[in-house]
């Protein structure tokens, strides 16, 4: 076992969060994303570049990112599904990485993006063209239910692995290289096994590529799957404030949405890994996240408190 010195949390929740709520006001969620910058988080998705029509909430999406205040060394990105999308964001100054994005399930693909994974794939050529027309260079890939889907059951890992190269392969034809995988958990199947076998079959095959992971907590199991994936040593983690948001295609309305933030950061600063964040402001925002979606919201953190009182350190720190 080797865990990581330090990790980095990705805040997902302004975009993940609030897609399937219904709208919220525009300065409400400027001062949200401000409290989020303030908590030492270094990477934040504020919203989405996709169609109001399909996505009510993101109709703002533009006033949004024109009216947070950007604190120095924080880095704000944007969702975006296609290549309209992704002049949106070209325009309106968001960190973007060139991902190549597909579904390891074909029929989530269907349900999520109206194509199947092949018709994904042949696609891929077109957002090589545009990123390299907009001087990005394509590092990253990343793969949606890349553990199991609710229409399929769990995805086979030879699967998995055969798309990943793929990906790689087309990238490698285009001058391009991979340098990232980032795996979903998008309907919340993966069990610690499973990371763990995955993470190291992929670390055997590349060794080169970092493996960034996008966990959910559909079924319970969201802090141990981050915790197997610690003990891999991987280090970066898609997160949502209170563990706001989930899948509204995945079928499984009421459910818990993606890992909380504040519970991750925790779990980490428990274990003597650095997270370079403050528990107590990630707490206040989880708070004002349940004021602004109007209900309590998954994370346990901020029900059960911090007791600093009694807890002035970590247990690793108390047993010397």
């Amino acid at each position: 076992m080797t865990l990581p010195e330090r990790v980095q949390l990705y805040e997902v929740g302004p975009r993940e969060g609030f897609q399937s709520e219904p709208v919220l006001d525009t300065n409400e969620k400027i001062e949200f994303v401000d409290a989020l910058s303030r908590t030492g988080l270094r990477h934040i998705e504020v919203t989405s570049f996709v169609s109001p029509k399909w996505v009510p909430q993101m109709a703002d999406a533009e006033a949004l990112l024109a009216g947070i205040h950007r604190e120095p060394g924080v880095i704000y990105r944007a969702a975006y599904l296609n290549v309209q999308g992704l002049e949106r964001a070209l325009n309106n100054n968001v960190t973007l990485d060139g991902s190549l994005v597909l579904s390891a399930s074909d029929t989530f693909s269907k349900r999520n993006m109206n194509k199947s994974t092949v018709e994904m794939f042949s696609n891929l050529s077109e957002w090589i063209a545009a990123y390299k027309a907009a001087n990005i260079r394509v590092k990253q890939m990343g793969f949606m239910a890349s553990f199991g889907c609710n229409f399929e059951g769990y995805i086979p890992l030879p699967h998995l692995i055969r798309l990943m190269g793929d990906v790689i392969d087309l990238a490698a034809d285009a001058g391009e290289t991979i340098q990232k995988v980032k795996l979903a958990d998008t309907m919340g199947w993966a069990n610690p096994e499973q990371i763990k076998r995955t993470v190291q079959t992929i670390q055997d095959k590349w060794p080169q590529l970092d493996i960034h992971l996008h966990l959910h907590d559909t079924r319970g199991l969201g802090l141990a799957n981050v915790y197997a994936a610690l003990q891999e040593g991987l280090w970066e983690f898609d997160t949502a404030i209170g563990g706001l948001g989930g899948c509204p295609f995945a079928a499984v309305k009421g459910a818990p949405g993606n890992i909380a933030t504040e519970d991750v950061a925790f779990l980490c600063e428990q274990m003597g890994i650095d997270t370079g964040l403050n528990l107590a402001a990630l707490i206040d925002c989880a708070n004002k996240a349940e004021q602004l979606v109007g209900r309590a919201l998954p994370g346990h953190l901020a029900k059960g408190g911090l007791q600093e009182h009694i807890r002035p350190k970590t247990w690793k720190q108390v047993q010397g």
